[in-house]
């Protein structure tokens, strides 16, 4: 068992690492096993439970919550008819959404370290469900701009808490695969909620409401029933999970804590250090340009499929729309587990943000076939250089620092915000329809390179910078 290294500002108060560490130790009077070959099986069988029971339910979180902030997409043409959203009114509420969201990460992950995942995603869930559910009310520019605000503030704390949260269920050598199949949740639910959302704005209206009003009732009210479902659902750490057998339990509480020791001594495990340090800052701009290139796909894929069929949003955009997260599901699943096998994830990573920056060159100037096949190479490599990406920070901080740090580089989702803005003025400064999707291509490139060059293992810091 490695011993935390000693820090000098720590508090005397012990971390909830040494807890659950202690209540590991505490469940049997007997210290693990010494046959190394038992403790590790009974950690695998422990990880193999762990992942059967909260990774289903953690993906349908997901699933919910990005059908909740790219719905706007396919409300856009409707909208823009019934209550007069213009196309850089959307551009600027699609984006407002990531202001907010990137703002409330930081002190929502403070929140859930301290008092627990259960509770805080429980509590997100309704309120984002709400505030998603609201925008059937949207009147005009204003309202539309201050619901999106809402929905960010609200939505804020569920993507780092649920990388948070992973880390303390989930050790290091399997965490790609986790997150991999955690993100698996982006193409279903765009793979879901394409055809969902055409239906709704396709069938007759009921009730003196619109198409768009219900499709924002409808899947808005998907988080609330979530939400609720969560405070059964979830326990915070594997200390409190009534479901894990004993040796399993110790033995994954054990392996976690090895861990945690081990980031303590190469990287940041508070606050103040991990807000000067500039891999946590490289971090935070590598996360932001791909929160570009996805959500430069995501917020105008719908768009590109209409203008590929020549039809308007409906049911049929909404099924060919689907193909491109179809790959992307298969292309997420299968190389964040290939890249565990071989622990290559940044090279991974590159590669991945590479064939699809050359692929978002190549879909512009490209017939109706081939433009499917290149945006679905762009739009899989959006996605799945994602849980690749996340391997890194979540290998390198600790503690506090994990919980802040994880939210900070969260704030790269102001990517978000940046990417419909910046297409809208390409197009505008070029005169061009299509010069957007080359500055966001060429964004796409510039990312892969700078994951390229970053270094697989940090150096061991200093004492001072500890």
């Amino acid at each position: 068992m490695l011993e935390r290294p000693p820090k000098p500002h720590s508090s005397d108060r012990p971390s909830t690492e040494e807890t659950d560490l202690h209540h590991a130790q505490s469940l049997t009077p007997a210290a693990p096993s010494a046959d190394d070959a038992t403790h590790n099986a009974a950690r695998d069988r422990a990880v193999a439970l762990a992942l059967r029971r909260l990774a289903p339910f953690l993906m349908l979180m997901y699933v919910v919550s990005f059908l909740d902030r790219a719905n706007i997409s396919f409300a856009k043409q409707a909208m823009q008819t019934s209550v007069g959203i213009t196309e850089q009114i959307y551009a600027l509420g699609a984006g407002l959404f990531f202001l907010s969201y990137s703002l409330c990460g930081f002190p929502s992950n403070l929140i859930l370290h301290k008092i627990g995942a259960k509770v805080w995603m429980a509590f997100l869930l309704v309120a984002w469900g709400m505030a998603s559910m609201s925008t059937m009310f949207v009147r005009g520019s204003l309202s539309f701009y201050v619901l999106r605000l809402i929905l960010g503030v609200m939505e804020a704390g569920f993507f780092p808490g649920a990388i948070l949260f992973l880390t303390y269920w989930f050790p290091a050598r399997v965490r790609g695969q986790i997150l991999g199949f955690f993100y698996v949740a982006v193409p279903i639910s765009l793979i879901i909620g394409g055809p969902l959302s055409g239906y709704l704005l396709d069938m007759h209206p009921l009730g003196g409401l619109q198409n768009w009003q219900w499709m924002f009732l409808v899947e808005g009210s998907l988080a609330v029933v979530l939400g609720l479902a969560a405070l059964w659902f979830l326990d915070d750490r594997p200390a409190s999970a009534a479901w894990l057998p004993t040796e399993e339990k110790r033995a994954l509480i054990d392996a976690l804590a090895q861990e945690e020791a081990q980031r303590r001594a190469t990287g940041p495990s508070d606050l103040l250090p991990m807000l000067r340090d500039l891999r946590v800052l490289r971090f935070v701009l590598i996360y932001f340009l791909i929160q570009m290139s996805t959500y430069g796909a995501i917020f105008y894929l719908p768009a590109e499929i209409s203008a590929l069929l020549h039809k308007p949003a409906g049911f049929e955009v909404g099924l060919v729309s689907a193909i491109p997260w179809l790959c992307a599901l298969i292309a997420t699943y299968f190389l964040p587990l290939t890249a565990d096998k071989h622990q290559a994830h940044r090279t991974y990573a590159a590669l991945t943000l590479l064939v699809a920056g050359c692929a978002s060159f190549a879909f512009p100037s490209t017939g109706p076939v081939l433009g499917l096949v290149a945006l679905s190479l762009a739009v899989s490599g959006f996605i799945t250089v994602q849980p690749l990406f996340w391997t890194l920070p979540t290998a390198y901080l600790a503690d506090r620092a994990a919980a802040g740090g994880i939210a900070l580089i969260g704030t790269g989702n102001l990517g978000g915000l940046v990417a419909p803005n910046v297409k809208v003025w390409a197009d505008t400064f070029f005169h061009s329809s299509r010069a957007g999707l080359y500055v966001l291509a060429a964004f796409t490139l510039l990312n892969a390179a700078l994951i390229a060059r970053t270094k697989d293992q940090p150096a061991r810091p200093s004492p001072t910078q500890r």
